[in-house]
């Protein structure tokens, strides 16, 4: 298998997940050989091979059921070994429910599909507004603010930071990587003046994690962990939720942004942003995230390669 082989979804036919694909691939002038593309019937943008996975009748819930298709196709490859990791345009999450798919999104499918025992949702950029990289790794995605502090708790910190620091490690080849907790609370609670999640539930987890040899530090307010890791005294950060995660990441990053599936059998990296309706038709979508996640996959795939060979 070449670690070079990538499949690319051209995530939902309404949005512009065919027109950056186009414009990224175009400009990387990656070998046709290298890139299998996966979409409706009819929609071949005339770059690498063109695997239509259905036809498509313009209706939303026919929309979602070509990107799950070409969803499935991918990992299919994937798992058979004929690609080294997927590249997946953006999708439409209403779009995929209509279609009859109860997956909240994209991570939570690959799961599935995969049988992968625990995945991570990590934003990474390699280089932000600021200079630095940042990787932000969300401890909890798509779920209503309201569950997060239900859901955030000791156990899943840590498999999630062993997770993180397992890539890191593994597809960064960054070694003893430094990570950085975000509280949940302002302020980390100020001892326990705005809650008890950072004693009652953090602090637990970093000793646990330390305990196993993987450097985990804090936990730290949100409005400074992330300047602190962007100056290079992390390698990555743990959010405890969804936006303030995002909120920061993509404040530095857009369009350099990629977001990376953590834990599963290949390489999965995505642009960071949706599909963005408004601006199909216009020739005006920037594909530089897209341009990202595929040299993002193409970096980590041949990271990944090189570890396991010299395991062998």
């Amino acid at each position: 298998m070449s670690a070079n082989r990538f499949a690319v979804t051209l995530g939902d036919p309404r949005g512009i997940g065919p027109e950056i694909i186009l414009k990224a691939l175009q400009s990387l002038q990656m070998p046709p050989s290298e890139i299998i593309i996966l979409g409706p019937e009819g929609h071949d943008p005339g770059v690498g091979r063109y695997e239509p996975v259905g036809a498509f009748d313009g209706s939303e819930a026919s929309a979602g059921l070509i990107s799950a298709l070409a969803i499935e196709h991918a990992v299919s490859l994937a798992q058979e070994g004929s690609v080294a990791g997927i590249v997946t345009g953006p999708i439409h999450k209403p779009a995929l429910r209509s279609a009859g798919f109860s997956d909240p999104g994209h991570t939570e499918m690959l799961q599935r599909l995969t049988g992968a025992p625990d995945v991570g949702m990590l934003m990474a950029a390699e280089t932000t507004a600021i200079g630095g990289p940042l990787r932000v790794l969300l401890a909890t995605t798509h779920v209503p603010l309201r569950n997060v502090p239900d859901l955030v708790r000791t156990e899943g910190l840590v498999a999630q930071t062993i997770l993180l620091c397992r890539a890191l490690e593994h597809d960064w080849r960054i070694r003893a990587p430094r990570i950085g907790l975000c509280a949940l609370n302002p302020h980390a609670s100020d001892r326990g003046l705005f809650g008890d999640e950072e004693a009652q539930v953090f602090v637990p987890a970093i000793q646990e994690l330390r305990s196993g040899g993987v450097d985990a530090q804090g936990p730290f307010p949100a409005d400074t962990v992330f300047g602190r890791a962007l100056r290079g005294e992390f390698d990555a950060v743990v959010a405890p939720y969804h936006d303030v995660g995002m909120a920061a990441f993509k404040t530095v990053t857009f369009g350099s942004g990629v977001n990376v599936t953590l834990g599963l059998p290949f390489v999965r990296t995505s642009p960071d942003h949706g599909t963005a309706f408004d601006l199909v038709g216009t020739d005006q979508a920037d594909p530089s995230s897209m341009k990202e996640a595929i040299r993002l996959a193409s970096q980590l795939a041949q990271n990944r390669f090189d570890t396991l060979a010299a395991q062998t």
